[in-house]
């Protein structure tokens, strides 16, 4: 029996969600920041339903954090004119193939994401993911008013492995390296 609590800026991405900059196993310091897990998650402009249900959270990340928003100015901005998470890879991204008719967004967190396979079971072999695996993301919204700063940001919660994709960032995998059976030229 499931006990869902229905949080409308919390979203599960769909399964053809593609990960990019996959720090998920340790956490890493961008600009002298404080070290976190994040991965870049690709989604298919095709995939209508997840478009729609990041869009529907991040208008609800910002109606309830419209106070934090609006911090000591008198009005709250406008979401149109906020940083928000969602961004376009054909605009962002025109020279990676793998943000060709997708979206993406950053998703970050202090906490280790937990990291699952198909089955939900755990994932402990580290090796099993990578930039360019295929799966599922929970992820949340929130507003944010830090040194200037206004606008939504997106949090990792947890990660769903669904299949094995082509590896990004040009390192290919140990085992796709040595998987021929023609030794022959191995003393050459």
């Amino acid at each position: 029996m499931s006990n869902k609590v229905n949080n409308p800026m919390k979203v599960i991405t769909g399964p053809d969600t593609r990960w990019s900059y996959a720090n998920v196993h340790e956490p890493k310091s961008i600009n002298g920041g404080t070290p976190k897990y994040s991965v870049s998650l690709i989604i298919p402009k095709s995939d209508a339903k997840t478009v729609a249900k990041i869009q529907a959270a991040i208008e609800a990340a910002y109606k309830e954090g419209e106070s934090k928003l609006k911090g000591n100015g008198r009005t709250v901005p406008a979401l149109s004119v906020l940083k928000t998470p969602l961004r376009d890879g054909d605009t962002e991204r025109p020279d990676d193939e793998a943000y060709a008719d997708c979206y993406f967004i950053n998703a970050n967190s202090a906490a280790a994401p937990g990291i699952v396979d198909a089955d939900r079971q755990p994932i402990i072999d580290r090796s099993e993911v990578y930039s360019g695996v295929y799966g599922r993301a929970s992820i949340n919204f929130y507003a944010f008013n830090s040194n200037g700063n206004k606008g939504i940001a997106c949090g990792l919660n947890n990660l769903q492995k669904i299949k094995d994709g082509e590896p990004l960032g040009g390192k290919s995998r140990a085992e796709d390296d040595f998987e021929t059976e023609d030794e022959n030229d191995f003393l050459s």
